[in-house]
């Protein structure tokens, strides 16, 4: 069959991803995006108090420079990235706190007696990053490019993710500081995917760094859509499917939707056995954010925690692992693990003068309808006395209001698009080396629910893109930019 017009359903980083790409192919590419703006999780909006600019979903991108797709679309020669020497920090009780300074050496240094002990265990994948992004960021399925890089992030996760994590360290940051990475995922510890994907963060954090895109999440998705329209591409907002009957004047598709949506557009078309798979793909448990316009900085009693854009607070290893182990039962904890980004660290853009832009979320049953905003005050304020006083506006979004206010792909809060297990890495959605096509001519998946897996990469659209374009003949495009930024 040839091939001219694809549809591309849903605007997030991967719709865009697939749609950039078939269009620098040649191809005519529409856009169709139900909400009335740009970008899924990754828009950015004035949802507090105008001047005040809050990513929906994601905030700091750790992917932007190592994402082998980003990479190609030259994203750092297109949008301002800002960069800070502190990745992440980590307060602990007592008046302790870990720093991910990008620098390896000065982060190990300020960790104290298990200094080494960090450094040893991520300084051999922060050598082999290349190695570890290109393992991490396809199919699983497929023989690794880099048999080092492998073997060390197989022998790291491992030990991270299993009893063996205790073995390591004598104290408690160092662990502290791994796991409130490992805990951007949902999931029991110590858990060899999640730990898998907090080995991936940590090793980024210590090598390129942690991006904030100057003026937010939005700039990566308007730099998508510019390039896209550049290349012919068109942007329909406003327009919902709900059925793949409406795409039959396409001659393909790139679906940009997470697998129930998918299941309920295929209807009665998908082969049984095929669709027996889907259903059998579990869903993850959820995210309550809350997001506030401050009058000024967060109040850190430790000043260095406000060097950095993403703060974890939850604790120690031990008991960020029970607040996950309650999540995974049912409950919502009392002194749950709290994922905190204030993005006015590094840019001015986000908020007024002198003013400031923070959210933070945590973690819940699929679903919950709890408003966190009363857990969230109460974790920051434990490290931020204070902090409090300077709320001037606050929005909370709830587990079940993320389908509607976000997008179906965060149904019940559920970010990752699917449960993060073992065995739901390797089925993304399904075990296949090329889990993008699916059994429907010309129908391609490219969410977060297929392979890699969560994060604003890129990826799954990009894979669901050059899937497409292999099985029609055509050659896959190259994606950098033909004027770069000044």
């Amino acid at each position: 069959m040839s091939i001219s017009r694809v549809a591309v359903v849903g605007s997030g980083p991967n719709g865009l991803a697939a749609a950039v790409t078939l269009a620098r192919a040649g191809l005519a590419v529409d856009v169709l995006e139900r909400n009335a703006w740009l970008g899924g999780g990754a828009a950015t909006r004035e949802i507090t108090l105008p001047g005040f600019r809050h990513d929906l979903a994601s905030a700091v991108h750790p992917m932007a420079l190592a994402s082998p797709f980003f990479q190609s679309f030259g994203l750092a020669e297109r949008i301002d990235l800002a960069v800070p020497e502190m990745s992440f920090a980590h307060p602990l009780s007592g008046g302790r706190s870990g720093f991910g300074y990008r620098d390896l050496d000065r982060a190990a240094d300020a960790i104290g007696r298990d200094g080494g002990a960090y450094r040893a265990f991520l300084g051999p994948v922060v050598d082999h990053l290349a190695g570890t992004v290109d393992l991490t960021l396809n199919s699983l399925l497929r023989v690794p490019r880099d048999p080092v890089a492998a073997t060390i992030f197989a022998a790291r996760v491992a030990e991270a993710g299993t009893p063996a994590w205790k073995a390591r360290f004598a104290e408690e940051i160092a662990p502290a500081m791994l796991t409130g990475c490992a805990a951007h995922a949902i999931g029991r510890h110590p858990s060899p995917a999640l730990a898998g994907g907090g080995l991936l963060l940590a090793a980024t954090a210590h090598a390129a760094g942690w991006p904030v895109p100057v003026g937010g999440s939005q700039a990566i998705v308007d730099a998508l859509a510019a390039d896209l329209e550049a290349h012919g591409g068109r942007i329909v907002l406003d327009r919902g499917v709900t059925e793949l009957d409406e795409l039959d004047e396409y001659n393909a598709c790139v679906l940009d939707v997470g697998v129930p949506a998918f299941l309920d557009l295929a209807g009665e078309r998908l082969p049984a056995k095929y669709a027996r798979a889907l259903r059998r793909y579990r869903h993850g448990r959820g995210v309550s954010k809350v997001d506030f316009a401050l009058a000024g900085p967060v109040p850190w009693a430790d000043a260095r925690l406000g060097e950095a854009p993403t703060v974890h607070l939850g604790g120690t290893r031990a008991e960020i692992a029970q607040a996950e182990r309650q999540v995974a039962r049912g409950w919502v904890p009392d002194r749950p693990y709290v994922l905190a980004v204030q993005p006015s660290v590094v840019d001015s853009t986000r908020a007024p003068e002198g003013k400031a832009t923070f959210w933070a979320y945590l973690h819940v049953p699929y679903d919950s309808d709890l408003d966190a905003t009363d857990l969230v005050t109460r974790a920051v304020e434990e490290y931020a006395p204070g902090f409090s006083d300077l709320v001037l506006a606050s929005v909370a979004t709830r587990a079940t209001d993320f389908a509607e206010a976000v997008s179906p792909n965060f149904a019940g809060g559920d970010f990752a698009g699917g449960a993060v297990s073992v065995a739901q890495m390797v089925k993304r959605p399904v075990v296949s080396t090329a889990p993008w096509r699916t059994p429907l001519d010309g129908v391609y998946l490219g969410s977060g629910a297929t392979a890699p897996g969560p994060a604003v990469h890129g990826m799954s659209g990009w894979h669901a893109a050059r899937t497409l374009l292999a099985d029609h003949g055509v050659e896959a495009p190259s994606l950098a930019p033909s004027v770069t930024r000044k």
